[in-house]
């Protein structure tokens, strides 16, 4: 299979096997999926699969969820059919069979930036709550989910290698400079016009700040899962993860983060004038 951009080939081929039970629920098989993924032996496909059943249970997900073994029916010599095992996947856990399979294979490596952009929207999409949310209130919601998705990251940074403030300030400034386009955090504050006090990431859209969720949550699952130690290949892992966003954004024809506009507000006064409606609304 060639290497061909996400936005097109892949919606249509990945999409294209997608299934629905009688429920109306979507599922994979993986039986369809083991050659769209390039594997031709089942037993070798089975062991990502165990990967990725694995790397779900360590994410806290329930594995019966998202993997339901099963049996398919597939037809031998002479027209005659037999059982064989298969298993029923979610969108979750396609994602994370590519995100779990042979890197040197381009239809995964592909496939990974793919499932884990539909994963997201995916997400947003069954949230008819967030859906309906202004975008000052999608920012407040973004900017705390990824407030604690950068505990997680400075965690696993850690574990790499990445020891103190100094370092960390260095590793964050790869990811940026990945996913802005060479621009460090010093530059972004200057293209945005801030004060020294202010923080780039209470000076973002929601679109602008999902873009730099999507880039730590993939950091932080790609320095546990590759194991990578050292603050080099630690920063080098940042910078290439913020680079795959950036790209995956330009692919899907969006506009890069240091082009989106600025809000006039900071996070910080729009969770006081939250806090103020709240204060009035008790009795």
């Amino acid at each position: 299979m060639t290497d061909f951009p996400v936005s097109q080939a892949h919606h249509q081929s990945f999409e294209g096997i997608r299934q629905q039970d009688e429920e109306g629920h979507e599922f994979w098989s993986a039986r369809d999926l083991a050659p769209l993924l390039e594997y031709q032996d089942w037993r070798n496909f089975l062991q990502v699969v165990d990967k990725a059943r694995l790397a779900c249970e360590q994410s806290g997900q329930s594995v019966a969820d998202h993997f339901g073994d099963t049996n398919k029916m597939v037809t031998i010599g002479s027209n005659a059919q037999r059982s064989v095992p298969d298993v029923h996947l979610s969108r979750y856990a396609c994602y994370l069979i590519v995100q779990n399979g042979d890197p040197s294979k381009p239809v995964i490596a592909n496939g990974q930036t793919y499932f884990a952009i539909q994963t997201r929207r995916q997400e947003l999409a069954n949230d008819a709550a967030f859906g309906q949310l202004s975008e000052d209130e999608k920012r407040l919601a973004i900017r705390n989910e990824l407030a604690q998705h950068n505990k997680y990251l400075a965690a696993a940074a850690a574990e790499a290698g990445v020891e103190n403030g100094t370092d960390f300030a260095i590793f964050q400034d790869h990811g940026y400079r990945g996913l802005y386009g060479g621009l460090g955090a010093k530059a972004i504050h200057a293209h945005k016009g801030l004060k020294k006090s202010q923080k780039i990431l209470d000076h973002m859209g929601s679109t602008e700040l999902a873009a730099n969720l999507f880039r730590a949550t993939q950091t932080e699952e790609k320095l546990r899962r590759d194991g990578v130690r050292g603050k080099q290949q630690a920063n080098q892992t940042h910078f290439e993860v913020g680079k795959k966003v950036r790209d995956t954004i330009r692919d899907l024809g969006g506009t890069m983060p240091e082009d989106l506009p600025t809000p006039e507000s900071s996070i910080k006064q729009l969770e006081k004038a939250q806090q103020k409606r709240i204060e009035k609304k008790k009795p």
